[in-house]
């Protein structure tokens, strides 16, 4: 799923994730390595079959431990538990060793993310391996998302679940579609997501890209599981949409404001941070997503000294 692999670009948020699922401790400043999700299962009497796993890495704590997680939302089937024993053995036999004709092979610990929860979903899955040397035996965790509140989602500082959250809601689409007040109250429910969001901003807990990328891939679900309701995608997704500008704008600003700074004590005038504003305001134009009236606000411009760099980039 494009939503947590575009998660390991945030290596932090999977911390309190990963202490979650499998009881762990760790604090947040260790290394993470993330592995290619690409991998090839070999196929007698046929081409290599080519699997995708949603992400899978190494945290180097006191011991450097393997983890693999993959998103479901389907209901359990069987197949699921044996798609997932491909993919760890698929893992295992890429970075295997070979010494003196004695291969080693390391399995992952894994879990599974589970979007929607059903009666059918089991709170872990097994693994039994039978072996001429003997039977290893060992449990899947499962994470049931839909179980999460956001209270136990911000309390536990499980942010990279935030995406997920909408599905929550899912049942109640058609009514939040249909009534203007429900659609209100969810509304304001993301707007608190939002508020909270910045707080820990603010704070120094995550930094402007993360926060970025769950109000990005927030929207990118919301819109993909909310196609056929069309209020709920413009009232919650138009949301998101608009503080995702919002934030892409102050962080321009702010990267122009800092470097106008710079410029301006190098020449020993206020030249630098003028002709910053101008350069950022010409770049919102450029984007096209921002009035002219958001963009003087933002750049501290005057509305007439952006309305001409507009009627400059249309000449």
């Amino acid at each position: 799923m494009k939503s947590l692999s575009s998660i390991n670009d945030c290596r932090k948020l999977i911390i309190p994730v990963i202490n979650e699922i499998f009881g762990e401790t760790y604090t947040g400043e260790e290394e993470i390595r993330f592995f290619p999700n690409e991998h090839f299962l070999d196929r007698q009497d046929e081409a290599d079959k080519e699997r995708i796993t949603d992400t899978n890495f190494t945290v180097f704590g006191k011991i450097p431990k393997k983890y693999h997680i993959e998103c479901e939302s389907s209901l359990p089937d069987g197949k699921i538990t044996v798609r997932l024993f491909e993919y760890d053995a698929q893992i295992a036999l890429d970075e295997g060793e070979v010494t003196e004709e004695t291969l080693t092979v390391t399995f992952p610990n894994t879990a599974v993310l589970y979007l929607r929860t059903y009666q059918k979903t089991p709170d872990r899955m097994k693994y039994v391996i039978v072996t001429p040397g003997g039977t290893v035996r060992y449990d899947v965790p499962i994470m049931k998302v839909q179980t999460y509140s956001l209270e136990d989602i911000f309390g536990k500082g499980l942010l990279m679940l935030i995406p997920f959250y909408i599905f929550s809601h899912e049942k109640g689409f058609p009514e939040y579609n249909s009534d203007e007040q429900k659609l209100t109250e969810l509304k304001a429910e993301y707007q608190e997501i939002l508020e909270r969001l910045d707080g820990l901003e603010r704070q120094g807990v995550i930094g402007a890209f993360d926060k970025r990328t769950i109000i990005e891939l927030s929207g990118d679900v919301i819109k993909e599981i909310a196609q056929k309701y069309e209020n709920v995608q413009k009232g919650v997704g138009d949301m998101m949409s608009g503080a995702l500008i919002e934030t892409e704008a102050r962080t321009i600003l702010n990267q122009g404001i800092k470097q106008g700074i710079k410029q301006g004590i190098k020449q020993g005038k206020s030249q630098g941070i003028s002709e910053t504003k101008t350069q950022t305001a010409l770049r919102l134009l450029k984007r096209g997503k921002l009035t002219v009236e958001e963009i003087a606000e933002d750049t501290g411009l005057s509305v007439a000294e952006v309305e001409q760099l507009a009627g400059l980039q249309t000449v």
